[in-house]
């Protein structure tokens, strides 16, 4: 359903038994295109399988492109607009600051160029050219958007629509947490598709271990990790262009579209990693951080002060080299 995410962080740590009377549960699952983990420490076994995927089919419900009878699938059908749930909503609005603390970068109402580009849920019959482009940037802008004291979306155009796939999933992430919370778990990874949030120490007192992805060492290898992270709490997203894209000819065309010019991103970027308190916020920027070169996002990191951020990036040589926040600087282990 949403973002696949292309740069995973892959959990890199063991629980053992503790002398402190808990042990270790996992939840695994699939949701959203994509596998999930639960990873909890308690006495007993406090959270099901089947209230884990009630609450993402839920979310699925409202936000999923994949889902004909979904809310966004209404609002994108709708000619003014629908009234949307608390979820969605709380999703809007996070959509709406990060538009604007990013200057544009991070867009939903993408949805038209996603699919143009052949990322969409529909199959792409053709490679769009400039002219089709152009018309649909007439339709791209979250000034065209307005969300209603009573939660109702309303749309400036007709066609305007919206595709959320690059912030619900840490949505998601948050949401099973805080699920977790609310059972008074206080010792946990949740993880969707790579996307994490964690807290609490292991029962030892240490924090956890990720493995941070980067790109293939040598053409055709696989992905590898490029180092070790110690997280005591919080969320790490990422997002990258080196897993989901098309070939056209000699040209790599990635899901990562710029909202301001139509394109598919072309920049010096490869991935971004963010830690931040919470999935949605993290997984909202690292999007927009991709927009960005190298210099801009480090200084857009650094000047925000709640962000942290790792970046790998592609020289002018035709190396791939990387760069981190002091913030993130201090969460490396190797």
């Amino acid at each position: 359903m949403f973002k696949s995410v292309l740069c995973f962080v892959s959990l890199l740590t063991f629980f053992y038994f503790q002398n402190t009377g808990q042990q270790q549960y996992v939840i695994r699952g699939y949701t959203q295109g994509t596998d999930y983990t639960i990873k909890y420490y308690g006495d007993h076994d406090f959270i099901t399988k089947k209230a884990v995927d009630s609450i993402l089919l839920k979310i699925d419900s409202s936000m999923s492109l994949y889902k004909p009878y979904s809310l966004i699938n209404q609002f994108n059908e709708s000619e003014k607009g629908c009234p949307i749930d608390d979820q969605f909503a709380a999703v809007i609005r996070k959509s709406f600051e990060i538009n604007q603390q990013t200057s544009g970068n991070f867009d939903v109402t993408v949805a038209p160029l996603v699919q143009a580009w052949g990322f969409g849920a529909q199959p792409m019959q053709r490679y769009p050219e400039n002219s089709d482009i152009q018309l649909l940037l007439q339709l791209v802008g979250m000034d065209k958007l307005v969300l209603k004291k009573n939660n109702f979306l309303k749309k400036k155009k007709p066609g305007v629509k919206i595709d959320l796939n690059g912030i619900a999933q840490g949505y998601s992430v948050d949401v099973v947490a805080d699920y977790l919370l609310t059972k008074g778990i206080t010792s946990f990874v949740v993880e969707i598709g790579g996307e994490l949030r964690i807290k609490g120490l292991k029962p030892d007192g240490s924090a956890r271990r990720i493995g941070i992805e980067g790109p293939a060492l040598t053409e055709g290898g696989a992905p590898h990790i490029r180092h070790l992270a110690s997280i005591p709490e919080g969320a790490v997203t990422t997002s990258g262009n080196y897993r989901k894209f098309h070939q056209n000819g000699t040209k790599k065309i990635t899901h990562l579209i710029n909202p301001k010019t139509g394109y598919p991103l072309d920049n010096e970027m490869i991935s971004v990693t963010v830690f931040a308190k919470d999935a949605m916020t993290a997984d909202g920027y690292d999007n927009a951080l991709m927009a960005m070169d190298v210099k801009e996002a480090l200084q857009f990191v650094e000047a925000k002060g709640d962000l942290e951020a790792y970046f790998i990036y592609r020289r002018k040589d035709g190396g791939v080299a990387d760069t981190l926040s002091r913030g993130f600087k201090k969460l490396i282990i190797n």
